[in-house]
């Protein structure tokens, strides 16, 4: 079994970065990671590869400056290899433009048995990219997977709901977005650490695939951040002191809240 997993490398969360004062983007030249909520695709796809007997897992990234550190992460977790679409470009790509690179990028190796990708970034939240994807790719989509199991060309999948989970199944070639926490993400080895610097990293610009760089970046979003403004301060919370009626005042709260 062949498994692409999409993968996002991002500024460090630990760090609160800088916004580029011309673009109001966040600036990405410094040294990016894997994005977590990316390490449980990865982990779900080499279960499901050791699962098959056999095949191997592909990672697929789009990032600036040729960074690689995010991806050696996940090769060093056992990822096989990776496709890296770097071009001076894509700087201000929305998300259907970001779906369009990962599309061709997959396509240019053939199409997998299964693509995985988070159900959403931990730096962008859009979480529109992945159906995107399968739309451009022809493929079913599946989301909010919190279990994956491969049988019979089918792939079987407990989708998270509010109230539980659903049981979905379609047939394979399929792109299913992972919801974050279900798996464990394995720890990469020093071994596995050391194997990752040699392990095959091919990287392309939007000409390698095929793509006009004019249908992506600023100009292909056709967008534009006119303001980033400080989220507002929260505000203190009431205090209730327990003076033997303290249980009654907090049912008048939540009853006039229309809690209960």
């Amino acid at each position: 079994m062949n498994v692409v997993v999409c993968v996002k490398q991002i500024p460090d969360p630990a760090d609160p970065g800088e916004l580029d004062p011309e673009t109001k983007t966040l600036k990405r030249d410094v040294k990016l990671i894997l994005d977590e909520s990316d390490s449980y695709g990865v982990e779900m796809a080499l279960q499901l590869v050791d699962n098959a007997g056999g095949g191997e897992v592909t990672l697929v990234s789009m990032a600036p400056n040729s960074e690689v550190g995010g991806l050696r992460t996940a090769l060093a977790m056992g990822a096989a290899s990776a496709v890296l679409v770097s071009d001076p470009a894509l700087q201000g790509t929305d998300a259907l433009g970001t779906a369009r690179v990962l599309a061709a990028a997959i396509q240019k190796n053939g199409t997998p048995d299964l693509v995985l990708a988070a159900t959403e970034s931990s730096d962008g939240y859009t979480g529109t990219v992945p159906v995107q994807l399968a739309e451009l790719l022809g493929l079913p989509s599946v989301t909010f997977a919190k279990s994956i199991e491969v049988a019979d060309n089918q792939v079987k999948i407990e989708r998270q709901t509010e109230a539980g989970y659903d049981e979905v199944e379609c047939p394979i070639p399929a792109l299913v977005s992972v919801t974050a926490g279900v798996v464990e993400p394995r720890y990469p080895s020093f071994k596995g650490i050391m194997a990752a610097k040699s392990k095959p990293v091919d990287e392309v610009t939007c000409g390698d695939l095929g793509i006009d760089a004019g249908s992506v970046g600023w100009a292909g979003g056709g967008q534009e951040i006119v303001l980033v403004e400080e989220a507002e301060a929260r505000e203190a919370g009431e205090i209730i002191e327990d003076d033997g009626e303290g249980f009654q005042k907090i049912v008048e709260l939540l009853d006039n809240l229309k809690v209960i």
